[in-house]
């Protein structure tokens, strides 16, 4: 079976501690994951952001491929996800 993907494997190892995302565009944000897990290479998360847009909910998938994490939100008045960006890294944020 090939490897876990790199990214998603922090993500999981760091939660429920804060980690701080950088995606694709090069937006950074810190994030609280109250769930991750993994079923066979496909990777999911649900949490909050903690720095701004807090009333939101984020959620994590990884891509068709499992090459990808990918970010989405939902903020209050919406309906469905939208796709935020790739995560392309994740760090634990110290306290």
């Amino acid at each position: 079976m090939p490897d876990l993907n790199p990214v998603a494997k922090r993500i999981h190892n760091v939660q429920p501690r804060p980690v701080r995302l950088t995606l694709d565009g090069g937006e950074t944000g810190v994030f609280e994951f109250s769930s991750t897990e993994f079923f066979q290479r496909e990777f999911r998360g649900e949490g909050i952001r903690t720095d701004e847009d807090v009333d939101a909910a984020f959620r994590l998938i990884t891509s068709e491929d499992n090459e990808s994490v990918l970010l989405g939100r939902s903020g209050p008045d919406e309906e469905g996800w939208t796709v935020v960006g790739e995560v392309v890294d994740a760090e634990r944020v110290d306290d």
